[in-house]
């Protein structure tokens, strides 16, 4: 029996957004739309889907008068996508 695939994390642009936080930690909401290639509105409603449901934190500043947003995964946004990635490999077959 296969394990469920987290389906917040099953969509491509949060998997994205997840991935690049997992290996930055933090990164600035152009930076993310830079990398991910998504248009601001698209990337927006994601990154409130991935907040609302605790795998990211938000943080909104300013760098000098400039809007600054700020995205961190969470403790439970890793392990949510370390568990994804394991349920990938068992469908994959690897690392058995």
């Amino acid at each position: 029996m296969f394990p469920t695939l987290d389906p917040l994390l099953h969509s491509e642009l949060r998997l994205a957004v997840m991935s690049l936080l997992v290996s930055t930690e933090e990164a600035e909401f152009p930076y993310i739309k830079e990398q991910t290639e998504a248009t601001a509105g698209n990337l927006s409603v994601q990154i409130d889907k991935l907040s609302a449901a605790g795998y990211i934190e938000v943080e909104k500043t300013f760098k000098g008068k400039k809007p600054c947003t700020i995205c961190r995964i969470t403790p439970t946004g890793l392990k949510a996508f370390e568990d994804y990635i394991q349920a990938l490999k068992t469908y994959l077959n690897i690392g058995k």
